[in-house]
């Protein structure tokens, strides 16, 4: 066995729950070939691929405001879907693939009124 092959060995036995969690999140993401959240750039049109970890009801004026966070392994994204107050099948815990064009506001990735496929687990 070579060094590096015990290298990366060593690193998978030693690594966090959360390492492998996020490792396992790109990995899929990669092989459905989406986006890495933490790479893409703003205004990009972006297809994206992961895990939903919260939903959030967010009234703006009076409308409604769908809010919902996405994690990839790579970073996180809030899609925001304007006048809807749920989306069916949409909760944390679910997998999710997005399109839409993805922008940095206040310094946090969001995509507004994305596609949005749910992926059955």
């Amino acid at each position: 066995m070579s060094k590096g092959s015990l290298a990366r060995a060593w690193r998978r036995l030693t690594a966090s729950q959360d390492d492998v969690y996020n490792r396992e999140l790109q990995t899929t993401a990669q092989k459905s070939g989406a986006n890495s959240i933490g790479s893409c750039a703003d205004r990009q049109l972006v297809r994206l691929r992961g895990t939903i970890t919260s939903v959030t009801l967010a009234p703006r004026k009076g409308a409604p405001w769908l809010q919902v966070v996405m994690e990839d392994g790579s970073g996180t994204v809030t899609l925001v879907w304007m006048g809807r107050h749920a989306i069916p099948g949409v909760a944390a815990g679910t997998e999710i693939v997005v399109e839409g064009r993805i922008s940095c506001v206040d310094g946090e990735r969001r995509v507004y009124n994305p596609k949005y496929e749910l992926v059955a687990p």
